[in-house]
């Protein structure tokens, strides 16, 4: 099973080239109006559709939970190299667990986060709004 996102997206390039990153992935078929990956770590069909001027992301995010620090480092290492890092954050209180996780945005805005569950806690956080 894997999961399927469709995004619109105004520069077709530019996100193509930021998802290679953040899913350290190529994509699978790339047309001059859309570009579609397919990842088995993540589970996960991503479709990108260029929609000029596509739709500014308001709230919400999205999320890869990985099993281990090592791989957030990794991604972090991955996001810096490319110069797309908005924030790190180590052993921090989110979303009621304590986590490792770094944050990049994409082309059109949409907040990313690769991160990792240490343990679960009573108290929720507000690293989110990172």
């Amino acid at each position: 099973m894997k999961t399927h996102l469709s995004l619109p997206t105004a520069n077709l390039g530019k996100s193509v080239a930021f998802y290679e990153t953040l899913l350290d992935a190529a994509p699978a078929k790339v047309l001059p109006d859309y570009a579609l990956f397919v990842t088995e770590e993540p589970a996960l069909e991503l479709a990108l559709d260029h929609s000029p001027p596509a739709p500014t992301p308001s709230g919400g995010h999205f999320g890869i939970c990985v099993d281990t620090v090592d791989e957030v480092e990794r991604a972090i290492e991955r996001l810096r190299a490319a110069d797309l890092v908005t924030s790190v954050q180590r052993e921090e209180t989110c979303c009621y667990a304590n986590q490792t996780k770094v944050w990049a945005n994409d082309p059109d805005g949409r907040r990313w986060e690769i991160y990792t569950v240490h343990e679960d806690v009573v108290a929720e956080g507000e690293c989110c709004q990172a």
